[in-house]
């Protein structure tokens, strides 16, 4: 009787690589923040200067403590530059921004990371341990470390 299947010597080099790659590898750690203090013209200066769309703002402690972006500007921008109202005291980062921030864990798998984007439709997550500040990771950063793991697996 002849040979009915011969797959051949299995080639060791086509071995899986299980790529263990965490957020920590990849996220920012050199952040422009703001505080909430901070005026809005001043975020909007530097968001055009740094060309970002948006920032952390943290206090003294550099505790996350929330989130300003392009559209918290727009928002005021609309509201009171477009009808040429004066800027009132309700012209600060403490009194537009989004409180209510989602962060992500540094331990955090890359591809658990890419998932959470896809979920929740952010573009950047702040990553904080024991409540301050230590960095911040973008969909870009995730497609960095995509590319990193093509590089060495996929063909």
């Amino acid at each position: 009787m002849g040979i009915k299947s011969f797959i051949g010597k299995r080639d060791s080099s086509q071995v899986k690589v299980e790529a263990n790659i965490l957020v920590s590898d990849y996220m920012t750690k050199k952040l422009v923040t703001f505080k909430p203090e901070d005026s809005l013209d001043h975020v909007i200066n530097e968001l055009i200067k740094y060309k970002i769309s948006g920032g952390p703002v943290v206090n003294d402690k550099n505790e996350l403590i929330g989130i300003i972006s392009e559209t918290d500007c727009i928002k005021h921008i609309s509201e009171s530059k477009y009808y040429n109202l004066p800027s009132d005291s309700d012209n600060t980062v403490g009194k537009k921004m989004i409180t209510e921030v989602d962060t992500i864990d540094k331990n955090m798998n890359i591809f658990d990371a890419a998932s959470k984007f896809i979920n929740s439709k952010r573009r950047r997550f702040p990553v904080v341990e024991k409540g301050k500040l230590i960095g911040q990771i973008s969909q870009k950063d995730v497609l960095k470390a995509a590319m990193k793991i093509k590089g060495n697996s996929w063909k």
